[in-house]
């Protein structure tokens, strides 16, 4: 039986599997993407014209504790602080907690303090991660709904509102996943950003929401059930990214988590390389990471509803490597003698090229469509630069890809993630 099988493998063609794996794999998930997202607006969210009203709703309202970690956050925590004491809900408190701040935060938030009764700051000496400040910050709440920003991120008057309908609608709703929108758009970079929030990362996240799970709430702003967090015991603080990994928990231990896209809050992200390589390369380890400490759990049987997610990220990860062994292959011809069959002749686009960047347009159209009342810049103007995606991207998520599997692979298991401020790119619009 093993020389049949060792026959079977020497007679597969493995560059052509590995080329039509290449090509079919994006075509295949566009479409899932496509069809999970459309099912999603067309069931969920076409036609809300539902406004917030808390008329007469009084003492009947559940509080909410809206908790903002930070560290060296000076230029913008202002702002974010603002903005979320602007929030239009009745009973609404806001905790800031410095994370051993080494620029003028604590000082901000303290004058902040004292001239609203509903700011509370917690000061940590030192940097202790954003998982233990966000682990402290719902400890010393006063609620039992919480909504989780980043100390930069500005809020939309009505998140909360909109967060709070899913986490008073249910008892196993766990948390629910807000919707970041772009505020730098002086760049490139920034302007495909624009596109990829709606076109990819919104349209995966409705998609996900159909078939069951979601891989990550958004680590921007995601509103969060205290009960939930108690049962899987709060953020993990030896995780590079708290958001995917309090995911996997919460829906592992049968929490549900919801994506709500009127949930809007509003950042600034990288928009330089450097910047957006680091973010990524973040990224792209949390999720090796929790497929490293939860996978062998997926088998089982009642985890059954997360199979789809699980399969998806590991074959994303299956993929990059293939792409990377076709560059491999490519810039090796012309130095080092290859079999025939091994040969890349070119990277450029062919009939399968055009076929699969056709697919890829309609992607963004559906996307970009669904998400349109969410942003301020023009349908046409979103589509146009959304379509340099593929270049820099598919190459930015293939790399960081291949560097984070052995680079989370190698590193302890057991180390303290400890934050720094972003890169927030080039802030020319300061308004939202």
């Amino acid at each position: 039986m093993i020389d049949a099988l060792v026959s079977w493998i020497l007679t597969i063609d493995w560059r052509a599997t590995m080329f039509g794996f290449a090509f079919y794999y994006p075509i295949f998930m566009a479409w899932m993407w496509i069809i999970g997202g459309l099912w999603f607006y067309l069931r969920r969210e076409r036609g809300h014209t539902e406004t917030p009203r808390f008329e007469g709703s009084g003492a009947e309202v559940e509080p909410v504790s809206i908790v903002i970690p930070c560290h060296d956050e000076a230029d913008q925590i202002e702002q974010t602080i603002r903005y979320a004491l602007a929030t239009h809900y009745p009973r609404v408190e806001v905790i800031a907690v410095n994370d051993g701040s080494q620029d003028a935060t604590g000082a901000i938030l303290d004058r902040l303090a004292e001239s609203d009764a509903r700011l509370r700051v917690i000061h940590f000496g030192v940097n202790q991660g954003k998982a233990v400040a966000l682990k402290a910050g719902t400890l010393a709440a006063c609620s039992d709904y919480l909504v989780t920003i980043d100390g930069d991120a500005l809020i939309h008057p009505h998140a909360v509102y909109w967060m709070m309908r899913h986490l008073t609608g249910g008892p196993r709703v766990g948390a629910v996943s807000g919707n970041p929108r772009i505020i730098n758009r002086s760049t490139l970079l920034g302007k495909i950003q624009v596109g990829e929030f709606s076109s990819i990362i919104g349209l995966i996240k409705r998609a996900q929401r159909t078939y069951g799970r979601i891989f990550t709430v958004s680590g921007v702003i995601t509103g969060f059930n205290r009960a939930a967090l108690d049962s899987v015991g709060y953020w993990r603080a030896d995780m590079v990214t708290e958001d995917i990994d309090i995911s996997w928990r919460l829906q592992m231990d049968h929490w549900d988590i919801r994506f709500e896209p009127e949930a809007l809050c509003y950042i600034y992200m990288p928009e330089t390389l450097k910047g957006l390589w680091q973010q990524r390369l973040r990224w792209a380890q949390g999720g090796v990471e929790v497929m490293r400490r939860y996978g062998r759990g997926l088998f089982a049987w009642r985890q059954r509803r997360f199979w789809g997610v699980a399969i998806e990220y590991f074959t994303s990860l299956i993929w990059a490597y293939v792409m990377l062994a076709i560059a491999v292959l490519f810039c090796l011809g012309p130095f080092v003698p290859l079999p025939q069959q091994w040969r890349v002749a070119t990277l450029l686009p062919q009939w399968n090229g055009l076929l699969l960047g056709a697919t890829c347009l309609i992607q963004f159209l559906v996307s970009l469509y669904i998400d349109q009342r969410y942003e301020r810049m023009g349908f046409l103007r979103h589509y146009f630069w959304v379509i340099w995606y593929p270049l820099l991207y598919w190459t930015l998520s293939t790399l960081t890809a291949v560097v984070a599997v052995p680079k989370t692979l190698l590193s302890s298991p057991c180390r303290r993630a400890r934050w720094k401020s972003p890169d927030r790119g080039i802030q020319t619009d300061k308004d939202a």
